[in-house]
């Protein structure tokens, strides 16, 4: 394996940042806001689950309580 000096990778690290295709402002915030979304749609879906795990749970411990 080909070792390289610092000055290289330094360079080498340059070179590939330049090849990144950063996202524009409006990209970000339009991601941002769905990702939002989608953990409160998330996090409504599991506590109606929790609810009605615990509603059946109640409810079947009141008829074999």
């Amino acid at each position: 394996m080909a070792r390289t000096n610092p000055l290289q990778f330094i360079q080498q690290v340059r070179a590939e940042v330049a090849k990144v295709v950063w996202p524009t402002r409006r990209e970000v915030l339009l991601t941002t806001v769905m990702v939002f979304i989608m953990a409160a749609l998330t996090a409504v879906f599991f506590a109606l689950v929790d609810l009605g795990i615990r509603s059946g749970l109640q409810g079947l411990l009141s008829i074999f309580g």
